[in-house]
């Protein structure tokens, strides 16, 4: 079933699930106190550091950082897209997933059902031509595979879709709109496809939603794709995707290769976690789709210039979405050589150990740049720590481009303070080797509590921050106090995100922490939401308007201040008119009964 799926809907199912259920199922919990505990599922580990809280409906790993709803917690675990998610999550609690967009609905069903003809037609042309059947076995494709994956032959014929397909105006509109057929110049429609191999490319449910398709003969494109419709977005798809995750239920890394026979190679040999990025370069659209799946990618391309330029801008793609716990090695291949050539002819166990030897992006970035260098002189040092720079800058905050940075300021020379000070980045945090490498046990509940309790208290002074962290954990707070229109004059960061969260929370009486939380998926502000509500909070449910409308009168004392000091400023350099000139005499008033009140005195 396509369509949108109401967000009143997500909200309902989130609010309803319960995730003490949704986790215990997959993973063993312990009580403990208010709260369940686990050894994380998402890092190897001894003692549990994994904490379900369902108060909260909100789990947190205080080893890895993983955290999120139960919604988040089955496309994590599950490596499930988020519809996908939302229907598994449905299931459990026994409702159904309602759609909108029927005028969509309309439009979309019709083109999986054509698709769908299209790749049984083609799956039984190869079956009635021995052609294409005797170029696959040359190629050592065994039947098994190809039936997996769905391998089928488009005839030679311009009509061979069309005679079969075709037999109506609405069918001939359909076949174009899945882009299966061309409109002629003089009218009428011919085969996109002829005499090639064809692969079909599979969503997340395994609904064909277009096809790639190889050449027999010599000619040009030798790989020929659908063109973009309603169903197929080249640049964020990735072939093979939907065989990998049936094939292997957890996968742990993905494989990306740049095409088909690659990846039905690689599986016939039995490496079954490459995907293809369908003849185009990497995108950041890829990247998402990649870590919603796994935490480790690695880039397979052929060693010849081409491969390596590809490599390259892979690399650069890959920086902002590298955030801790993320790894992506690069493997380049003989020169001549690609994963189909290669797999035949030295086998799945020696490609297992070039993957297994394959390069970290920080050495391969780093060796990159180092080439045509010679560092062995200061302007070669000087060049690469230029070159590096930008690179750098691309990457998230976080422990990995800490160690990056250190790496480069041992092959330039420089201690990594001057390092940074040459860079234009604010001093690292003392760390230590050991302290990386040894991580320190999980800490106690009543150590975690304290560790929370003095990080909160460290940013007292973030009023918006505050706030904002209070109506994640009582969002009832929001139908008590309301907001003061004039709140973003405080000049206080955060303001527009508690205006916004505030909003949300007003829209319903019953709305908890994590459907809060979901409104924000897919959004940048989502790592540092979820953040605040994995830290304990210092206020009680009682306490909670009390002091929402306390952190609201700071932030608008912080206002009038902002605003008083403008006014100032202005009377000294050009003058006040009299309206402004009144309006200054107002914000004084207001800021000398504000002292008195706080120092027990009056006017």
């Amino acid at each position: 079933m396509s369509g949108r799926i109401p967000q009143d809907f997500i909200d309902d199912l989130v609010q309803r699930a319960d995730i003490v259920e949704v986790v215990g199922s997959r993973v063993p919990l312990t009580k403990a106190g208010r709260e369940y505990k686990a050894r994380c599922p998402f890092h190897s580990e001894k003692t549990p550091s994994f904490w379900v809280s369902p108060q909260k409906g909100f789990y947190h790993c205080f080893g890895c950082g993983a955290h999120g709803t139960a919604l988040g917690f089955l496309m994590e675990y599950e490596r499930l897209e988020f519809p996908v998610a939302v229907e598994e999550l449905a299931r459990s609690v026994g409702v159904e997933v309602p759609r909108t967009d029927s005028a969509e609905r309309v439009s979309v069903e019709p083109l999986y059902a054509m698709l769908d003809k299209a790749a049984q037609l083609y799956r039984q042309a190869l079956r009635d031509h021995a052609a294409p059947v005797e170029y696959l076995k040359q190629r050592g494709l065994d039947g098994e595979t190809a039936r997996e994956f769905g391998i089928g032959y488009a005839p030679p014929a311009w009509d061979t879709l069309l005679a079969a397909l075709g037999s109506s105006e609405e069918d001939r509109q359909q076949l174009l709109a899945a882009g299966l057929v061309i409109p002629r110049d003089t009218g009428g429609f011919y085969d996109r496809f002829r005499d090639r191999i064809m692969f079909p490319i599979r969503d997340s449910r395994g609904r064909t939603m277009a096809f790639g398709g190889r050449i027999l003969a010599s000619g040009e494109p030798k790989y020929l794709n659908s063109p973009e419709t309603a169903l197929f977005h080249k640049g964020r798809e990735l072939y093979g995707l939907y065989e990998a995750r049936r094939a292997e239920r957890k996968l742990e890394r993905l494989l990306v290769v740049e095409g088909y026979m690659d990846v039905v190679m690689l599986a016939a040999h039995g490496i079954r976690n490459a995907v293809g990025t369908l003849g185009t370069a990497t995108t950041s659209e890829h990247l998402r789709r990649i870590f919603g799946v796994v935490s480790e990618v690695i880039f397979c391309f052929d060693g010849d210039r081409a491969g390596r330029e590809a490599a390259w801008r892979a690399l650069q793609v890959s920086l902002p979405a590298l955030h801790d716990g993320r790894q992506i090695r690069f493997l380049l291949l003989p020169e001549g050589e690609d994963p189909d050539s290669l797999v035949r002819r030295e086998g799945a166990a020696a490609f297992g150990q070039r993957l297994a030897e394959s390069m970290p992006l920080s050495r391969f970035l780093l060796d990159s740049l180092c080439t045509d260098l010679d560092l062995g002189n200061l302007d070669g040092k000087a060049r690469l720590a230029a070159l590096a720079k930008p690179l750098l800058a691309q990457l998230p905050e976080g422990v990995y481009r800490e160690l990056l940075t250190t790496e480069l300021a041992r092959r330039v020379g420089l201690p990594r303070d001057r390092l940074d000070a040459l860079l234009g980045n604010p001093s690292a945090p003392a760390a230590t080797t050991g302290s990386l490498s040894r991580p320190s046990p999980p800490p106690s509940p009543q150590t975690r509590r304290t560790a929370r309790a003095a990080r909160a208290g460290s940013t007292r002074g973030s009023l918006g921050r505050q706030a904002i962290a209070l109506l994640l954990h009582y969002p009832a707070v929001a139908h008590e106090v309301p907001l003061p229109p004039n709140l973003e004059a405080s000049g206080q960061r955060g303001v527009e995100l508690l205006r916004e969260l505030h909003t949300l929370a007003s829209s319903r009486p019953d709305i908890s922490p994590p459907v809060l939380l979901e409104r924000f998926r897919d959004r940048p502000e989502l790592p540092h939401l979820a953040q605040l509500l994995a830290e304990e909070s210092l206020v009680g449910e009682d306490g909670a308007a009390e002091e929402f409308r306390g952190c609201l009168g700071r932030l608008l004392s912080a206002a009038t201040q902002q605003e008083l000091a403008t006014l100032l400023q202005k009377a000294g350099q050009e003058g006040l008119s009299p309206e402004e000139r009144q309006r200054l005499a107002t914000l004084q008033r207001t800021v000398v009964a504000g002292t008195a009140g706080r120092n027990g005195t009056t006017t």
